[in-house]
């Protein structure tokens, strides 16, 4: 049995993480401020011996009694429709935040994981993306406050391992989807899937050929497992390399949940990115992971799992539209 710390653990990603840690019979302490996370998402562990929650902003101080085995650095604000809002906590949470958390780690000679994003690319001129491209990012944009706290985060990450010795894993998250996001994340697998079911016209941005790659989440968790257990210290792409276009998938979840809603068309958001897509050739080679879900199989759970929060008496706000 390991001790894991997990930042973020309310949240989508968060959650399916502690299943499996508590599923592999390790010990959880789990922190979340409940800015995005949600407490449907951890109500299942609560009684469990081996589960602890902290509510707490880890920007402000993060402690624990007893050792450590690893620390797991999720919590961000990670959809457009919450950091753009919320840009300074955005920044804070990928700096302050990652550096507590790594001091963390560092006192209790921990291994750590820090949760990066394929936004480190920015508006790729390369396709698919590689970990040495080094990006096409603006620190000035309307997505800077994420991406740039991401950047910071990995080079902070690297700097305790090369000052330190710090035993660390980057991750560089592409889009993943499933059961337990929020209906209203504002992403756009998420949107449309709401959108399809509620009636509602799908909001197409630009043209809609822009392209997005989508991971389900039980893949996603099955990478990030392995990383952890492996001694692959650079980072390395985790997502799925099957790349559609926002139109091709707008029109897939109208076939899929038989909706009668339309297509509409808006101006594509400023740096919103054209193509978003990872080589997982290093995952592949090093950890022998790539993901099994065919997208079609993932949408079908995530539309069963919308349709339930749908028809719940209480569920989450909706956002006007989708941040591709």
């Amino acid at each position: 049995m390991n001790r894991v710390c997990i930042t973020g653990g309310a949240g989508f990603i968060g959650s399916h993480l502690c299943q499996r840690f508590l599923d592999e019979g390790h010990e959880l302490l789990v922190f979340d401020n409940f800015v995005t996370g949600r407490q449907e998402n951890i109500s299942r562990f609560r009684s469990h011996d081996r589960f602890s929650f902290h509510k707490e902003d880890i920007t402000e101080s993060i402690t624990v009694a007893g050792d450590l085995d690893w620390v797991i650095h999720l919590a961000s604000l990670a959809s457009p429709a919450f950091y753009q809002e919320n840009p300074i906590e955005t920044l804070q949470v990928g700096a302050i935040g990652t550096q507590k958390t790594l001091e963390l780690a560092l006192e209790k000679d921990a291994t750590y994981l820090f949760a990066s994003t394929s936004e480190v690319y920015g508006d790729p001129d390369v396709n698919p993306q590689p970990e040495d491209y080094r990006g096409r990012v603006d620190p000035f944009g309307p997505r800077a406050c994420y991406d740039e706290s991401k950047r910071y985060g990995e080079s902070l990450v690297w700097s305790f391992k090369e000052q330190y010795g710090l035993d660390v894993r980057i991750a560089r998250i592409f889009n993943t989807y499933g059961p337990r996001m929020r209906i209203d994340d504002g992403r756009v697998l998420p949107t449309f899937v709401r959108q399809a079911l509620t009636g509602e016209d799908l909001t197409v941005y630009g043209d809609g050929k822009q392209t997005r790659s989508f991971c389900f989440i039980s893949d996603l968790v099955e990478g990030l497992r392995r990383l952890l257990a492996s001694d692959l210290q650079t980072p390395v792409n985790v997502g799925n390399p099957d790349e559609r276009t926002i139109l091709e998938l707008a029109e897939m979840l109208l076939e899929m949940t038989d909706s009668e809603s339309s297509l509409v068309y808006e101006p594509l958001p400023p740096h919103d990115p054209r193509k978003r897509c990872p080589d997982i050739s290093k995952v592949r080679s090093e950890l022998n992971w790539e993901p099994t879900v065919e997208l079609e199989d993932g949408l079908e759970r995530m539309i069963d799992h919308f349709k339930s929060v749908i028809n719940s008496p209480v569920s989450d706000p909706p956002t006007d539209g989708p941040s591709q």
